[in-house]
C-alpha cells in the first residue's frame, strides 16, 4: 500500500486497556506454554497496531511540523505513550514470571526475556506525568530547531537548507553561512539551556523514583543495553582517545593540507576539498532512480527491498519549510514497510541517505518478514551497524552519483566515518557528566563540553565564535536533548562497520554474506554474541580499535 494510502486512527485508550486485561486474563487462565503463545500471539497484533498508528502520525508531523491535524496528533501520542508502556509492562510482567517460561524462550528467544526484565527495572506507573512531561519538552526542543527562518540572499532557509552553504568551497560563504546558523542558536541560548535543565531534572527525578541515584543506569536500561554496561563504554572510549583520535589528528591535518590553509577553523570543519565537498551530479528524483538501480544490481535481497519501497512511495528526502530537520528511517509494522524521512540539501549528506538510511530499512524490511515481533527489537549500535555498513558495501557504486568525483567521495566517507567516532564518544561523555552531576549550571556544562573538545578534537579553532568557544555546540545536537546515551551506539556501530571496510577489501563476497547473516539474525541474539558470530571483533574488545587502524593505514 502506498503511503499516501494508508489509514490512520487515533487509538483508543479505554480500547486498548480492555484489550491488555484481556490479553493478560488469558495468559494467567492458560493451562500450558502453547496456549500461552496463542495468546502471545495475540498480543503481537494490538502492538503491530499501536505501532503503526504511532509511526503514521509521527511521520505525517514531520513532514509538516504546522499540520495542525498531525500536530495534535503528535501531542496525544506524547501524552498517551507512557500510559500505553504501562499497559505493556503489566502484561510483560504476567509473561516473565510464566510457569512454561522455558516453552516461551523457545519461542521468542532468551534476548526478549532480557530486554523484558530491562524493562520492569525502567517503569513504574508512578513515573507516567514525569514520561509526559519528558516527551513534551523534547518535541518542544524539536519544534524550536524546525522553526528556524533564515535570511539567505531573500531566501528563507531552515537549518537544513542552510546546511549545504555551510558546506560551501568558498570560505567567504562557509563563515557567513555560519555566523547565520549560529545567530539563531545565540538568540535561542537561553529556551535551549531551559529546555535541557528540565529534561535533566526531569530525567533525575524518574531514576531517584525508581531507587537510582541518577539517571544514568537507568538511561542505559531505556537504551535496551542488555549485554554490555558503562565500564564496557569507558574502555571502548578510553580505546578511541589512546588509538583513533591519533590517526583522526592525522586525517584533519591531511585535510588542511589539501585545502591549502595554514590552519583549520571551525567553519573549515566540514569541507574535505579545495573545490568543495563531492556533490551528486543529479536531481533529487535522480538520485533516487540511480539508489534504486544501485540495489537491484548489489543483490536479489537488496532489489526486492528498493522496488517496493519506490513503489510504495517510502521516501520523504525533499527539503521544504514547516519540515523537521534530520533524517531518520522507521518502520510501519500493519503494512510491513519501512519509511525514509530525511531533508535533500544538495550535498553528499542526499547519497547518505539512500546508503545509510536504506540500510536500515533494508534491515527492517527482512525483519518485518520474521513472525517472531521479538526479533525485530533490535538494540540500537546493532541497528547503526546495519546503515553504517551498508554505507560501504554501497561504494562500488558511487559513480552513478559522483560522477568523476566518485574515488573523492569515498576517501571523503573513509575520513568522516573515523573522524565521527571522537566526536560521537564526546558527546556520550558529555551526558555520563551531565546525568552524573545534574546540578551543573548552564556555563558549567559549556565548560564540560569545551574541556572535551580539547580531548577529542584538540585541532579545532574556534576564533571569532564566541558562543562555540564557550561550548555551546551541543546544543545543536538532538541525540543530547531527545534521546539521551543513544549517541555512542554510532560510534560502537562505525567500528563495526570499519571492520567491514577492511573484511570487504580483502573479500567483499564473504563480507557481503556475513553482513547479510547479521541483518537477518536481527535481534535474535545479544549483539555481543552475534557480532562474533558473524567473524567481527567485539568493538570492547581491548585491541580492536588497533587492529582496525592497522588494517586501514597498511
Amino acid at each position: 500500500m502506498k503511503f499516501s494510502e494508508m489509514p490512520y486512527t487515533r487509538p483508543d485508550m479505554d480500547e486498548y486497556k480492555k484489550e491488555f486485561e484481556s490479553l493478560v486474563n488469558g495468559l494467567k487462565a492458560a493451562a500450558s506454554g502453547e496456549e500461552q503463545f496463542e495468546i502471545h500471539k495475540k498480543y503481537y497484533k494490538v502492538a503491530k497496531k499501536w505501532s503503526t498508528a504511532e509511526n503514521l502520525a509521527m511521520i505525517r508531523h514531520t513532514i509538516n511540523t504546522e499540520d495542525e491535524f498531525y500536530k495534535a496528533e503528535q501531542e496525544f501520542f506524547d501524552e498517551n505513550m507512557p500510559e500505553y508502556q504501562n499497559f505493556v509492562n503489566g502484561y510483560n510482567k504476567v509473561l516473565f514470571e510464566s510457569p512454561y517460561r522455558s516453552f516461551l524462550e523457545e519461542k521468542i528467544g532468551k534476548v526478549a526475556f532480557k530486554n523484558i526484565e530491562i524493562g520492569l527495572k525502567s517503569f513504574d506507573e508512578k513515573l507516567i506525568p514525569l514520561m509526559q512531561e519528558d516527551n513534551k519538552i523534547s518535541t518542544e526542543y524539536e519544534k524550536l530547531l524546525s522553526s528556524a527562518k533564515i535570511d539567505w540572499d531573500g531566501e528563507v532557509l531552515n537549518l537544513s537548507m542552510l546546511g549545504k552553504y555551510m558546506k560551501s568551497q568558498d570560505r567567504d560563504t562557509r563563515i557567513r553561512a555560519w555566523k547565520k546558523n549560529t545567530e539563531f542558536f545565540v538568540e535561542n541560548a537561553e529556551k535551549l539551556d531551559k529546555l535541557y535543565d528540565k529534561l535533566v531534572k526531569n530525567r533525575t527525578e524518574q531514576a531517584k523514583l525508581l531507587g537510582y541515584d541518577n539517571y544514568l543506569q537507568l538511561g542505559y536500561y531505556r537504551m535496551n543495553r542488555n549485554c554490555y554496561d558503562k565500564d564496557d563504554v569507558k574502555n571502548f572510549r578510553d580505546q578511541v582517545k589512546k588509538h583513533l583520535v591519533p590517526l583522526a589528528e592525522k586525517l584533519h591535518d591531511e585535510r588542511r593540507k589539501r585545502l591549502g590553509l595554514d590552519k583549520l577553523y571551525y567553519y573549515d570543519e566540514n569541507v574535505n576539498f579545495a573545490n568543495g565537498n563531492p556533490a551528486p551530479t543529479g536531481t533529487p528524483e535522480e538520485i533516487l532512480a540511480a539508489g534504486q538501480q544501485m540495489y537491484s544490481e548489489l543483490s536479489p535481497e537488496t532489489k526486492e527491498f528498493m522496488d517496493f519501497m519506490m513503489e510504495n512511495e517510502l521516501f520523504d528526502v525533499y527539503a521544504r519549510k514547516n519540515k523537521r530537520t534530520g533524517g531518520y528511517m522507521t518502520y510501519i509494522p500493519d503494512h510491513n514497510a519501512p519509511f525514509v524521512f530525511a531533508n535533500f540539501n544538495g550535498t553528499a549528506g542526499d547519497v547518505d541517505v539512500i546508503t545509510h538510511e536504506c540500510g536500515h530499512a533494508f534491515q527492517g524490511f527482512l525483519s518485518g518478514k520474521d513472525p517472531i515481533l521479538e526479533h525485530s527489537d533490535i538494540t540500537m549500535e546493532t541497528a547503526e551497524t546495519h546503515s553504517m555498513s551498508m554505507e560501504f558495501f554501497t561504494e562500488p557504486w558511487m559513480d552513478r552519483f559522483f560522477g568523476d568525483r566518485a574515488d573523492e567521495y569515498r576517501e571523503m566517507h573513509l575520513e568522516e566515518a573515523i573522524t565521527f567516532i571522537p566526536y560521537g564518544c564526546m558527546v556520550d561523555e558529555f551526558q555520563h557528566i551531565v546525568y552524573e552531576n545534574p546540578d551543573l549550571t548552564p556555563a558549567e556544562r559549556r565548560a564540560a563540553w569545551r574541556r572535551l573538545e580539547k580531548e577529542y578534537k584538540p585541532h579545532l579553532d574556534y576564533t571569532g565564535n564566541g558562543y562555540l568557544e564557550a561550548g555551546g555546540f551541543w546544543q545543536r545536537q538532538h541525540h543530547i536533548y531527545s534521546l539521551p546515551f543513544y549517541y555512542i551506539d554510532y560510534c560502537i556501530a562505525q567500528t563495526d562497520a570499519l571492520q567491514y571496510k577492511v573484511w570487504m577489501d580483502r573479500d567483499y563476497k564473504a563480507a557481503w554474506k556475513s553482513y547479510l547473516e547479521f541483518c537477518n539474525l536481527s535481534a535474535s541474539g545479544f549483539f555481543s554474541d552475534m557480532i562474533k558470530q558473524v567473524g567481527l571483533k567485539s568493538p570492547f574488545e581491548d585491541g580492536c580499535l588497533k587492529q582496525i587502524v592497522e588494517g586501514i593505514i597498511s
